[in-house]
């Protein structure tokens, strides 16, 4: 796509990138560890705010209207899974928690597991594990991770997006481009595979 828009989009527009190297040295323990611990932290912080807040939304959202099941086809939460699912029903997963989970992974990929938990009404481990291969097949599970792996990064890239290019345009762009894309690869993931005989 980069070779795409600077070859149609932004022709003509050079642009020269210049970053200072820092000098090389053998990493230290000390080093090791502090870079870890950073790193960890911000995992850490990032897993208490925008996992675990789209985690309580789509807990919510499964226990309404009050009177449905929890985690129904009923619930507002199947209400709009089932309204987005025959888009990639030619995917293969076209089922209500996939779609409901690849919304939740706008805000973070990594909320799509803890989505699909709360859906199935099980923790992390091996419930969870054993709720996803009742409801996908080996190949409409790689399907899926083309999907998630291609799409919209997060909300917190677009908006660098956003500020970066100082034009919502571009966000818009780039957070519809990467999903038609992301949708493109699992369709054909999902098509060849069925052609070439996979489940």
């Amino acid at each position: 796509m980069g070779k795409f828009y600077s070859k149609k989009v932004f022709k003509g527009e050079n642009s020269y990138f210049v970053m200072e190297l820092p000098p090389y040295r053998i990493p230290t323990a000390k080093g090791i560890f502090v870079h870890m611990w950073e790193k960890s932290q911000h995992f850490l912080k990032r897993a208490g705010t925008i996992i675990l807040g789209v985690v309580v939304i789509v807990w919510t959202l499964s226990n309404l209207p009050f009177g449905v099941d929890p985690g129904s086809q009923h619930s507002l939460l199947g209400i709009i899974g089932s309204f987005i699912d025959p888009i990639f029903k030619p995917a293969g997963f076209g089922n209500w928690q996939s779609a409901v989970a690849l919304i939740a992974g706008f805000a973070a990929k990594e909320a799509v597991i803890g989505t699909l938990g709360t859906i199935y009404g099980v923790e992390n481990g091996p419930h969870l594990v054993a709720a996803i291969q009742h409801s996908f097949t080996p190949l409409t599970a790689l399907s899926f991770m083309v999907m998630t792996l291609l799409y919209v990064p997060c909300v917190a890239t677009i908006g660098a997006i956003k500020q970066e290019t100082n034009s919502t345009k571009w966000a818009v762009i780039s957070a519809t481009l990467s999903c038609v894309i992301g949708w493109i690869g699992a369709v054909l993931v999902y098509q060849i595979g069925s052609l070439l005989g996979f489940s």
